[in-house]
């Protein structure tokens, strides 16, 4: 009733009813849910206005800083801190099993309604039964076996990045510079300097269009930010299997796009859904909204072209085309649409955001990158192999130190995803939650545990990793989240990431541009590197 007060008096305003009612609609609406505490929570510390209305979740969200804000609350306030009306932070790492784990009982809240854009995919179904189904479809495509059947295809991508680099090394040692469309390229005390994340951000891209659609989009090879998007997203969707013109589609710059959307959809998300759609025309959104169009038209365009040209080649669309539910049903057109949508999301920002934190730590940390330098020579220094292999990098222990302690410092994935609390409540340390409580646990916040990872929790110190206790560590780490909603591409992103570092830290030496330099991060829905301009120098081999 209140809602609908409050709705009816924004889309059809009268002054004077507004005058007396909107003040005291907004008053009842915010003060009246405090006041009777249904679920026992007003006992729990957070900032004042979170006790009463999502707008602070909301504005911390859109401000770009959301896990370190909540860091900050919890170095003042401890572990479980109220940041909306209805929604607790828990920043311990017991809660992860208790809060995610398998037998839990937790849901996702509509936080995940937010992330839908074409329909549900794996990652935003809310629904117990058909996140089961999805599953059983899914989770075959990213078994080890298959994993590995897509390393030649990786090697091909990192083998291409590498000759790239090359080319621009060899011209920046004559002096030369150049632009790369992202600040440019120089040579300069026998160095090449440029920004390494769009070189990231192109390599996962190409990666994943190569294994999800069939081809690349190819950014490396042209070195530029581009991706094909339909004219008319509906009338592509409609000609499923139909070979689309060439005048159907456009070239556009898609990285900024993907980060627009992830700061928009963190935003939404953090707003009731009932206001959402009001929330989309703000001007300070609108950009957004049109960007999730973007993204999916991407995953459009991109099925539309595999599915116009048949092949018997074998990649992740095909074995999802291929997948069946427990009745023998395969995926619709949508779905499969919005299940390869998923997969473009979370093999490109993720894979590129990671790899560009861990080159910028080592680069600021000279004796972790000589002990990785000096590992990568002494177990791979007589092989030829320009790319490091699967089997290569499992005997490499400091490599994957080195990964471990740049997932967790940097915390790519770094806000905590809310989990509702089931019938009959939950037991989180020792606290009971009544049903229908949110609940969730920060990575970032978890990631900077002292008692876990040491008083020097900020440095990036890969030799943690051998010498604290090994079984907390584990408990505490997160970069995938655990349980029954864990990453289902695990593996798949494991493999790239070791594959990538090994093979790029190999060939080049990295160092900070200058002394001091810090790398800016934004938070959307991942933490992303805003650049990481670095001097990469090839090592003799």
């Amino acid at each position: 009733m209140i809602v609908d007060t409050l709705q009816n008096l924004i889309t059809n305003p009268s002054p004077s009813s507004a005058v007396l009612a909107l003040p005291a609609a907004v008053l009842l609406y915010h003060f009246v849910p405090w006041l009777l505490d249904s679920k026992g929570i007003r006992k729990y510390p957070g900032p004042f206005l979170a006790k009463f209305t999502d707008s602070w979740l909301a504005y911390i969200s859109k401000q770009g800083y959301r896990s370190e804000l909540i860091h900050d609350l919890h170095l003042k306030h401890g572990p479980i801190v109220r940041i909306a009306p209805n929604h607790l932070s828990v920043a311990d790492s017991v809660a992860l099993n208790s809060i995610y784990g398998h037998g839990s009982g937790t849901l996702k809240s509509d936080f995940y309604d937010a992330f839908v854009s074409i329909e549900r995919g794996l990652f935003n179904v809310r629904d117990r039964s058909e996140h089961t189904r999805k599953r059983k479809i899914i989770a075959h495509i990213f078994s080890q076996k298959s994993v590995i059947a897509f390393e030649p295809k990786i090697q091909m991508y990192i083998t291409q990045f590498l000759h790239q680099w090359d080319r621009l090394y060899d011209m920046a040692a004559k002096g030369m510079s150049g632009d790369d469309g992202e600040g440019g390229w120089e040579g300069k005390n026998g160095r090449l300097y440029l920004d390494v994340l769009p070189w990231m951000n192109y390599l996962a891209f190409d990666m994943i269009g190569d294994l999800a659609f069939g081809e690349p989009f190819g950014m490396l090879a042209a070195a530029k930010d581009m991706a094909l998007v339909p004219k008319d997203q509906n009338s592509m969707m409609n000609a499923y299997g139909k070979e689309a013109k060439q005048d159907d589609t456009i070239s556009v710059p898609v990285i900024n796009v993907f980060n627009n959307r992830g700061e928009f959809n963190l935003t939404m998300s953090a707003i009731p859904p009932r206001w959402r759609p009001l929330a989309r025309k703000l001007p300070g959104l609108a950009q957004g909204s049109r960007d999730v169009k973007t993204v999916a038209g991407i995953a459009v365009a991109a099925v539309s072209k595999r599915l116009a040209a048949p092949t018997d080649r074998v990649d992740l669309l095909s074995k999802l085309q291929s997948g069946r539910d427990a009745n023998g049903n395969p995926m619709g057109k949508e779905e499969l649409t919005a299940e390869a949508l998923t997969l473009l999301i979370a093999g490109s920002d993720t894979t590129s955001n990671s790899t560009c934190a861990i080159l910028y730590h080592l680069a600021a940390n000279r004796e972790s990158q000589d002990k990785l330098h000096k590992e990568l020579d002494e177990q791979l220094g007589t092989e030829d192999e320009l790319v490091a292999t699967s089997e290569q990098i499992k005997r490499l222990p400091y490599l994957d130190a080195c990964i471990n302690e740049g997932l967790r410092i940097h915390s790519t994935s770094g806000i905590g995803l809310p989990r509702i609390v089931p019938e009959g409540g939950l037991e989180v340390m020792g606290e009971h939650f009544p049903e229908g409580t949110v609940l969730s646990v920060p990575s970032y916040s978890i990631h900077r545990d002292p008692e876990i990872w040491g008083d020097d929790y900020e440095a990036f110190r890969p030799e943690r990793w051998f010498e604290r206790d090994q079984a907390a560590m584990n408990r505490a780490f997160n970069p995938y989240s655990v349980g029954p909603r864990a990453c289902v591409g695990r593996n798949l992103a494991a493999m790239e990431l070791s594959m990538i570092i090994a093979s790029i830290t190999r060939r080049f030496d990295f160092e900070l541009e200058y002394l001091g330099q810090v790398m800016e991060i934004r938070e959307g829905f991942l933490r992303k590197p805003l650049q990481a301009r670095l001097g990469i120098k090839r090592r003799n081999l």
